[in-house]
């Protein structure tokens, strides 16, 4: 899972258009059946039995298929297909109601454009579309239909109010199609806008929602660092004293080791409390990605010798390859002191996550244009759909952990973005997990030999 590249999500939001259009379907057909009742009980459409049958069972099926809308969308599955399947019917039932009302004349083709608008509300540009491909090309057929004599106008209809000829069907076809064609293009732009327009307030949304967060933290933060951190100097330096005491047992010696532990985990947790609230932008130069890295392993050895968790690097030694002197191959365009708190967030988190005799390797590797720097350990690995989240603030898979390490991670690399940073988690080769940061390599700063040949990538 890479971040910003997520599998799409369920579209919650297409069940309540859903919903809404369904809603506002039946209150179209119950209207509609209002209104032919009140004209049939004045006596206006009582001359019209069979066109009636058919107005009343297209009704009937309005309902029906409502009905039916209700249950699928009630069951939460096969939303999008629900969403195309009621463009295609309501196309189909529109035609039923024009070629009882004067076919190719009819007012009721108006239906189709409406249809444009719905398809444009559930889908989009494509559903506007399909719906305006649809209602030109049945109305059309029907057209053709009517002319070549396929289909004849109702029974209890006169043929005068049908228009057969080429002239009559020309100029209501053309109409009808530039006036469902200008809806579905109006609608689906409106959609793409309002599609966009919304994407953007949710991002800014979203953005000042973690700003608050960000600012809260800040003062909490601000206010702990100097209530933890002078008492805690005060207890590192007391148990370092006491440990060189002759007079300490073995156990003695054990308890002291604990306490130092957990002091130096209180001060990483204030620590990135302040860096995940203070952040500041980065300072991009070129740095040797893999001399600190050897820098970070070095430092998290020592620390992990309490858990028994070794620490061991693998990529490009302190000298480029042939032995001699010379410009750093794994150069990249980064601020030096950010990534490598981000490595030192990543090697902690993997040393925490691992048990004892367990291995977090560290490695670095290179390719034309990029720097990449894995982070793998044997520990339990990401728990199933926690990938999208685990760099949120706050958000813990384990027992004791404040969620705040690696939401520093995402921030360091989100703030290095622009220069071409990447942050990926999967399931590491030996069941763990394998986070993964790919950095620009800056090959200005290699030699010519080096560099990779004019257009390669």
């Amino acid at each position: 899972m890479e971040l910003g590249i997520r599998s799409a999500p369920p579209d919650h939001s297409l069940a309540g258009r859903l919903a809404w259009i369904t809603g506002l379907r039946l209150a179209f057909l119950v209207l509609l059946l209002g209104a032919i009742a009140t004209l049939y009980l004045q006596g206006e459409l009582t001359r019209y039995p069979f066109s009636l049958r058919v107005v009343f069972l297209t009704i009937a099926s309005g309902f029906g298929l409502a009905v039916l809308y209700g249950l699928i969308l009630r069951s939460g599955k096969r939303l999008l297909a629900l969403a195309w399947s009621q463009i295609v019917l309501d196309q189909l039932t529109w035609t039923a109601i024009v070629y009882v009302s004067g076919g190719a004349s009819s007012g009721a083709t108006s239906f189709y454009a409406l249809t444009c608008l719905v398809g444009a509300i559930l889908v989009g540009q494509r559903g506007a579309a399909l719906a305006a491909a649809l209602g030109i090309g049945i109305y059309a057929l029907l057209c053709v239909a009517f002319h070549f004599g396929w289909v004849h106008q109702p029974r209890d209809q006169d043929a005068v109010n049908y228009a057969v000829q080429t002239g009559e069907l020309i100029y209501p076809l053309l109409l009808n199609t530039l006036g469902v064609t200008v809806v579905a293009l109006l609608a689906g732009y409106l959609a793409e806008r309002l599609r966009l327009t919304g994407g953007a307030l949710q991002a800014a949304t979203r953005r000042a929602h973690e700003a608050e967060r960000l600012a809260v933290l800040g003062r909490i933060a601000a206010a702990l660092a100097h209530e933890i951190r002078n008492p805690l100097g005060s207890i590192t330096g007391s148990i370092e004293m006491l440990r060189e005491s002759s007079a300490l047992t073995s156990e003695d010696r054990r308890l002291c080791d604990i306490v130092q532990r957990e002091a130096r985990r209180l001060n990483d947790l204030v620590g990135d409390m302040l860096d995940l609230s203070k952040p500041r932008p980065p300072n991009a130069q070129a740095t040797d990605v893999a001399a600190l890295a050897r820098d970070v392993v070095a430092l998290a050895s020592n620390a992990a010798r309490g858990s028994d968790v070794v620490v061991r690097y693998e990529g490009p030694d302190e000298r480029p390859s042939g032995g001699r002197e010379g410009p750093a191959q794994a150069t990249a365009r980064c601020d030096g002191a950010q990534i490598r708190q981000v490595l030192w967030n990543l090697v902690r988190n993997a040393i925490q996550a691992s048990g004892a005799g367990s291995v977090v390797l560290v490695r670095v590797a290179l390719s034309d244009r990029e720097v990449t720097l894995m982070v793998e350990d044997e520990g339990p690995g990401v728990p199933e759909g926690a990938e999208a989240r685990i760099f949120e603030d706050f958000f813990t898979t384990r027992t004791h952990g404040a969620g705040i390490g690696l939401a520093v991670v995402r921030r360091i690399i989100d703030d290095h973005a622009p220069m071409g940073a990447r942050l990926s988690v999967e399931r590491a080769p030996g069941g763990g997990a394998s986070f993964r940061v790919t950095l620009s390599r800056d090959v200005a700063g290699l030699p010519r030999s080096l560099r990779a040949p004019k257009g390669m990538v």
